[in-house]
């Protein structure tokens, strides 16, 4: 004898789950809402009966009671062309969507470069609409952290912020990977291979990654006795024009440099293709190393050296923050996260 699964006529309510269930309606309730202080039996029985009527809970009924959205913000402060066309992007939003799929949160996905898109996103995060939010490509005078935390909206960055590199500055919720220690990595691996007339293409100075990366450098140019010359070092925006176009000014200045450091990989394709289109052979005349290994890594030509940062688990790190500030179930100490670095030798270096 088999038992008939129907499903009511229109949309299942919260009371004919508890009648299904043979519970009280406070029961179903607990049940839909997570709480632990439901008996596994009679867990288990509404469970079954949600099933056989193919129930739905009401999010806004739900919202109600809860006081939660079940929705987290992932802002990123950039344009819609570098979200999509970079590798950097699409990992971190992987390994948060992976970050998700354990929990009942939905992320919803904003851009707020320019000055309407950040109003309309300043507007919208509250905790009206939603739990938390994650920040990704902050610069250092933005405030919408600050803002954030002033509404009691959790909060996690991807990436240190630049003012927590200032002695005694208020501490922040962050996933980063060890930047200075990885570009240490880098220059030294380069130095061991002979070069000695090493340059630097750096990432913007008003972002942490920046900043730390083109500390990097230095520190391991000093601890091998190396000078740290001025004309060695140039800047770009992360992006593959930037890094040509540095490239070629260090180039006009330093035609005698054998070695770069590139603080991304999508600058040092760009680079790549600089020293290309001026006659040098790469490594045998000017060695390259980038920062990411990226997918594109792998298609430049020739493959590029460089640093590994595990970037799916920056975007999963930077969930289990949010998720557990905004159930405040575990104790977050320290707030942050640093994730380790290591060298991915190819052709180039």
């Amino acid at each position: 004898m088999t038992t008939q699964r129907t499903r009511s006529a229109g949309r299942p309510t919260l009371d004919e789950v508890a009648a299904r269930a043979g519970v009280g309606r406070g029961t179903v309730s607990r049940v839909v809402n997570g709480s632990p202080q439901v008996s596994p039996r009679a867990r288990a029985r509404v469970e079954e009966a949600i099933a056989e009527l193919g129930y739905v809970p009401n999010r806004a009924a739900r919202a109600l009671v809860t006081q939660r959205t079940d929705s987290v913000a992932l802002v990123v402060s950039e344009s819609g062309e570098r979200l999509f066309g970079e590798p950097f992007f699409a990992g971190i939003v992987r390994g948060i969507s992976s970050g998700l799929s354990a929990t009942n949160l939905q992320l919803w996905l904003a851009m707020a470069q320019s000055p309407a898109e950040r109003e309309r996103v300043e507007h919208h995060l509250t905790a009206q609409h939603v739990d938390g939010v994650l920040l990704l490509s902050l610069h250092d005078a933005d405030p919408l952290p600050t803002l954030l935390e002033e509404r009691g909206l959790p909060t996690v960055l991807g990436g240190r912020p630049a003012r927590m590199l200032q002695p005694g500055a208020k501490p922040a919720y962050f996933v980063d990977v060890d930047n200075a220690g990885g570009a240490r990595q880098a220059v030294e691996y380069l130095l061991e291979r002979g070069r000695r007339q090493v340059a630097t293409i750096a990432g913007p100075q008003d972002m942490a990654v920046g900043v730390t990366r083109l500390a990097g450098y230095r520190e391991a140019m000093a601890a091998r006795g190396e000078p740290v010359e001025a004309d060695l070092i140039e800047y770009g925006d992360f992006s593959e024009a930037s890094g040509a176009a540095a490239m070629s000014r260090l180039l006009e200045r330093r035609p005698d440099l054998d070695a770069v450091f590139v603080a991304s990989d999508l600058m040092a394709a760009g680079a790549i293709r600089a020293l290309r289109d001026s006659g040098r052979r790469i490594p045998d005349d000017v060695a390259v190393v980038g920062f990411e290994d990226s997918s594109i890594a792998r298609q430049t030509e020739p493959p590029l050296t460089t640093v590994h940062q595990p970037v799916e688990e920056m975007g999963r790190e930077m969930v289990r923050l949010l998720v557990a500030r905004i159930n405040k179930s575990e104790p977050v100490d320290p707030p942050y996260v640093l994730l380790d670095t290591h060298m991915v030798p190819r052709e180039s270096g």
